[in-house]
């Protein structure tokens, strides 16, 4: 099912020059020079062409013949193209300038084996010119130590396209990816179709986790064979089909518009796509990852998109009746996304792919805020739809004031961006991860408390509300009010302190009430004496009588469940200390 979605998106891609997608049979490469030649094969001059980009020159990305290079201990030459060892025999700072000498011999000798099949006067041109190279002339040419991490390519004098786009090689170079010597023919698995089969899936895959090139079907070992078919002849795929899906992959990883199809949550990459262009597939990226927060981001950039954002966060809070103002068609729109992440020996891991309209995905993703809505703390950072890294950032210690991501538990991202785009359970890992956090910091801020009562919701099926419930009567709630009250009462008689009770006795009054809370309550008794209380010790005596009014027993112990419901009625009470009569009415008259 990937293969074929991705087999099926070449098409659209291909249909779009944005993408620039690579013909069958060729791959954009980097390249950074070309070597331009006179019509009798004799050197005219070589040209660095790459473009400068903020004071930084780069290569321009350009379609050759063949597919990505990989890496070996052999000699892999490419078509009328290659880097200044191949084409020149020349590298800076050689350090074998031997092997870099063979190199150019098996570039030439290639070149020079194809000059009979094919009928071109340029590529006449270049065999003629490699013919009689002498690659201790590079030391002329200081352009080459400037372009020497390139690719280049050959030129006619006086013509704008490249040799490798001459119509008599390329036409030879059609012919010759269906002549190939490990040709075999089979039933494509994706096609259906009997055709020439690949052994290796070409072009490989870039920018997969760290890994520059990679593969995402692949055999490397004899337990894989079936009846004697080595390799990927065991799960027959065709040249083409290999190549369309590798192709429109890499559009999605590494192209020119990669960045609206792509990101990285954790150690997971992420590329999604619709059947046609869509809002959804404009500006979802940038949504799973700044959340709501988005539109502050754009406020200064393209006012298109910052619409299309809107239009998008209006669906969310409307439900349905908005869908049409972002796609014509959502309810018949395919939707998908494709979790990857690197693996040993430039292996690809497939971590999830999920295929859905794209009404579901806006209905899954309503019901995952709607899930996860709780009262904010008012803070400017507390956005109304918050983002897959902020709640993963919960999840691991702090460095420098900052998440130190590289402590997120890995198994976390596809399992929680699944949970959000499939209305599936989340993960258990992340409720544990936050509550572990909590139990260290004693910090409830507004991600985690959407993270605690997202979970409570959805894998407990209990109703926690999104503001503070002076009704509800659950010990584990009324406790958890009855901390803050506590904690309230002590930064009102005492100011701030280097230590509270919340620093102290959190993570033993979630866990143990018993054994806490009635030394707790004899110091709040005491703070309550102080002078500074004058103002608010009736009310706050009320307050903390009303709290244990349903309250019988403080239990011995309470399960993890339990202490996410203890943190919810923290957070709530804590909330509701730090919000004005004219807010809570505000509050009231919205939800009303």
């Amino acid at each position: 099912m990937i293969l074929q979605s991705l087999y099926e998106l070449y098409d659209r891609l291909s249909r779009d020059r944005e993408y620039d997608i690579s013909p069958l049979g060729y791959s954009k490469q980097k390249i950074a020079f070309k070597v331009v030649l006179r019509p009798d094969g004799t050197l005219h001059a070589i040209e660095d062409i790459r473009k400068q980009i903020d004071k930084k020159f780069v290569p321009r990305y350009r379609n050759v013949p063949g597919s990505t290079k990989s890496s070996g201990s052999g000699f892999n030459p490419g078509f009328l193209w290659d880097n200044t060892g191949y084409m020149l025999g020349y590298k800076a700072n050689d350090k074998n300038a031997k092997r870099t000498l063979q190199s150019f011999e098996t570039f030439r000798d290639m070149h020079c084996r194809y000059k009979s099949a094919i009928n071109s006067l340029p590529y006449q041109a270049v065999c003629t010119f490699l013919e009689n190279w002498n690659p201790e002339n590079a030391e002329q040419y200081p352009v080459l130590k400037d372009v020497a991490t390139g690719f280049g390519v050959f030129q006619m004098l006086g013509q704008e396209g490249y040799i490798h786009s001459d119509q008599a090689v390329q036409e030879w170079w059609a012919r010759r990816q269906d002549d190939e010597d490990d040709n075999v023919s089979g039933r494509c698995l994706i096609t259906g179709e009997i055709s020439s089969l690949a052994r290796l899936h070409k072009p490989r895959i870039k920018r997969v986790g760290d890994q520059a090139e990679s593969l995402l079907v692949s055999f490397n070992d004899p337990s894989y064979t079936s009846y004697g078919k080595e390799q990927s002849y065991n799960a027959p795929v065709s040249k083409e089909a290999a190549f369309r899906y590798a192709t429109a992959l890499n559009a999605l990883l590494d192209g020119p518009k990669s960045h609206k199809h792509r990101f990285t949550l954790a150690d997971a990459t992420i590329v999604f796509w619709t059947k046609e262009p869509t809002y959804t597939e404009d500006i979802f990226a940038q949504f799973a990852m700044q959340g709501s927060a988005v539109v502050n981001k754009q406020e200064t950039q393209d006012e298109d998109l910052r619409h299309r954002i809107e239009l998008f966060l209006k669906a969310l809070r409307q439900g349905r009746d908005a869908y049409s103002d972002i796609d014509k068609a959502p309810d018949r729109t395919p939707f998908f996304i494709l979790g990857l992440t690197g693996q040993a020996k430039g292996r690809i891991g497939v971590r999830f792919f999920c295929r859905d309209t794209i009404s579901n995905l806006l209905d899954n993703l309503r019901q995952h805020y709607q899930n996860m809505a709780i009262v904010r703390n008012g803070k400017k950072n507390d956005p109304e739809f918050p983002a897959l890294w902020q709640l993963l950032d919960e999840t691991c210690p702090r460095r420098n004031g900052k998440p130190d991501r590289d402590k997120i538990p890995p198994i976390l991202s596809g399992p929680l961006l699944r949970a959000v785009i499939t209305k599936a359970r989340y993960p258990d890992g992340l409720y544990n991860a936050v509550m572990r956090r909590i139990c260290v910091d004693g910090n409830i801020n507004y991600a985690r408390a959407c993270i605690i009562k997202g979970y409570l919701t959805r894998n407990r099926n209990k109703e926690v509300s999104m503001a503070l419930d002076p009704n509800r009567k659950d010990p584990a709630y009324r406790l958890g009010r009855l901390f803050a009250a506590l904690e309230k009462t002590q930064e009102d008689a005492l100011g701030k302190l280097n230590s509270t009770i919340r620093d102290r006795f959190y993570s033993a009054a979630s866990a143990t009430p018993c054994a806490v809370f009635p030394r707790l309550l004899r110091t709040y008794q005491h703070h309550l004496s102080n002078p500074k209380m004058d103002k608010w010790r009736i009310g706050r005596e009320i307050l903390v009588r009303d709290i244990l009014e349903p309250v019988t027993t403080f239990p011995a112990h309470m399960n993890l469940t339990d202490q996410g419901i203890f943190a919810i009625g923290y957070y709530h009470q804590m909330r509701d200390f730090w919000t004005s009569k004219e807010d809570k009415e505000q509050e009231k008259g919205g939800a009303e």
